[in-house]
């Protein structure tokens, strides 16, 4: 396991390198000039040549990049000597708009992402995951239509429609809850819970459509196996045949589906649920970023989100070994 652990640490590290490479020739070498959108409208020539030489845009792409992978792995310093910021490892550059390190602006948004993306997350897969089984196990009756009606519903309908009926419905109508937002648990538990129960909701009903219906489809497939009528002719309880035979053998493929939007939600892909609500997280600040031109910004969420999506898959692979054995003797 420790070897095996190592490779696929390995391995993400040079998926890292190759994502890393690939987006910063995007967004520093492709468009028209990085110093110029920092620059701002009324910029001169001696202002421009000044910005070109304090982020080091006037040396070629290779030193740059190269100047870029190291301040990732040991920090570096921007400006001149007169004005000098020192952004510290991993640097991700600093930003046009605010002069602030970009790891720096990250991490205290991040909060929001994490509470956001792992409350909903936890919620979706377990109401998923139940009303698949179930469904699997009733097929073709009451309980089965009724999940497949639901999941239909939820795939149907959008975030921008269910975000702004709940905030309608709970907030503005019936004043059941305050306005939504994000509070730090540190300051405010209640408030916090609060603040992020419409907007767990609203992922929750979006999401919850898809893993119902990989689970229920994959529990129709491991029902169908001779292992599980073996185990139901030994006269095993229907409850051990089902949740310890079938749901471990059939919840696989959800697994590597949740390790991927659970590694995107809490890099900052939930953009719509954000705006919505009002919640300062990394997906609101991608967006205000494209707007604003803050390139160093948009390439450290992009790299931001494409770290987490990375270990989220580790774990996942990780996690099969516990949940299959057949994982582990292959």
């Amino acid at each position: 396991m420790f070897r095996y652990l190592v490779r696929r640490l390995l391995a993400a590290a040079l998926i890292m390198l190759v994502i890393t490479t690939i987006t910063f020739f995007i967004f520093f070498a492709l468009p028209s000039d990085p110093a110029l959108l920092a620059c701002g409208k009324t910029c001169s020539p001696s202002r421009l040549a000044e910005i070109k030489h304090s982020l080091g845009l006037d040396q070629s792409y290779s030193t740059q990049y190269w100047e870029f992978l190291k301040g990732l792995l040991a920090g570096r310093d921007f400006g001149d000597q007169s004005v000098r910021i020192h952004c510290g490892a991993p640097c991700l550059g600093v930003s046009f708009q605010t002069d602030t390190p970009v790891l720096t602006t990250l991490l205290s948004d991040f909060p929001a992402d994490l509470s956001l993306g792992l409350g909903a997350a936890v919620a979706f897969l377990v109401l998923g995951v139940g009303l698949g089984t179930v469904a699997a196990v009733r097929r073709g009756r009451a309980a089965d239509k009724a999940a497949v009606g639901l999941a239909l519903f939820g795939v149907s309908v959008q975030i921008y429609f269910i975000g702004l009926l709940l905030l309608y419905l709970f907030v503005d109508k019936f004043q059941i809850l305050p306005t939504s937002g994000y509070t730090p648990i540190t300051e405010d538990p209640a408030g916090w819970f609060q603040g992020l129960i419409l907007p767990w909701t609203t992922l929750v009903i979006v999401y919850l459509a898809m893993y119902t219906r990989l689970t229920r489809s994959s529990m129709l497939e491991v029902l169908a196996e001779d292992y599980l009528r073996t185990a139901r002719a030994k006269g095993l309880p229907a409850t051990t045949v089902v949740l310890k035979h079938g749901l471990r053998a059939a919840i696989t493929p959800v697994i590597t589906v949740f390790g991927m939007d659970v590694g995107s939600l809490i890099g900052g892909s939930a953009v719509i649920t954000e705006s919505v609500f009002g919640i300062n997280g990394i997906g609101k600040l991608a967006v205000d970023s494209v707007q604003n031109s803050d390139l160093p910004v948009i390439l450290g969420t992009t790299l931001f989100a494409a770290t987490f999506v990375v270990l989220a898959n580790v774990v996942v692979d990780l996690v099969y070994g516990l949940v299959d054995p057949r994982v582990r003797l292959a």
